[in-house]
């Protein structure tokens, strides 16, 4: 788990929170000191790398500022990762929430005991699922959230709608694997963070679409229509690179996501 990687997740770079509906600019401005730390990720657990499990959380450290996207799955691995690697959590200021996946939030009761004040966010018709409501919403496909849902004590600090800003990363609707997923555009290089609705590992495929090598995020999405509805309009945004939940990220991702629309149009037909 000894891992520093900024290469494969090297894009995401981050600015004070702001709320915003205007378009993401073509015109990037990138920050002069980036880092990012794997802290969860698919490992089996071995004491001379800190613990392995099934999960991803990632801590990014652009200019001084630090936030984590997603926690991983148990209380315990990203602090005792980052107490591994000598990393500092104290002043990390904000928790980011792709899904309410348990392999994607396990890790927040265990950040906010040990850092009471940092701000968690997640999409605001994800956080139904947070409750333990699984039921679908008005005018949503009347099929029951799949997969492995965590009914947790604690409450989100602010709910995500389209168009807001964390930092450089724009909210993005990405529905499909969860009811209320989002996804995360950086403005500046249009690096995309998606979460479960697409994955790397094993082939790239739009969520919901069996990959032999490694099928579980299909087995755990909720409805296959909006996923490929979702990955349709991920594509339209023209990513420079796509980071997902499972897999390694993708420069140039464009004609990767273009076969695996194709296939999963087939798939889905």
């Amino acid at each position: 788990m000894r891992r520093t990687l900024p290469v494969t997740l090297g894009f995401l770079l981050l600015a004070p929170i702001t709320t915003s509906t205007a378009p993401p600019t073509r015109h990037p401005t990138l920050a002069s000191a980036v880092r990012v730390t794997i802290l969860s990720t698919m490992l089996s657990g071995n004491p001379e790398h800190g613990i392995g499990e099934w999960g991803f959380a990632a801590l990014l450290e652009v200019d001084g500022r630090r936030l984590l996207i997603d926690t991983g799955a148990r209380p315990e691995t990203v602090l005792r990762n980052a107490q591994e690697l000598g990393l500092d959590l104290s002043t990390v200021t904000d928790v980011v929430l792709t899904h309410n996946h348990a392999d994607h939030v396990g890790g927040v009761a265990g950040i906010r005991e040990r850092f009471p004040g940092v701000e968690v966010s997640i999409g605001e018709r994800e956080a139904r699922l947070l409750a333990g409501d699984k039921t679908p919403g008005p005018g949503e496909p009347q099929a029951p959230a799949k997969g492995a849902f965590q009914k947790v004590d604690w409450k989100p600090d602010r709910l995500l709608k389209p168009g807001d800003r964390i930092g450089s990363l724009e909210v993005v609707p990405a529905p499909g694997h969860t009811p209320g997923q989002v996804a995360f555009l950086d403005v500046r290089d249009r690096g995309l963070i998606v979460g479960d609705a697409l994955q790397t590992r094993g082939g790239v495929a739009v969520s919901g679409v069996v990959v032999p090598l490694f099928p579980f995020p299909a087995l755990a999405t909720w409805h296959k229509p909006t996923a490929l509805a979702t990955a349709e309009a991920l594509r339209k945004l023209e990513p420079s690179r796509l980071a997902t939940g499972h897999g390694d990220v993708l420069e140039g991702p464009a004609d990767a996501m273009n076969r695996a629309l194709e296939k999963a149009r087939r798939a889905f037909a």
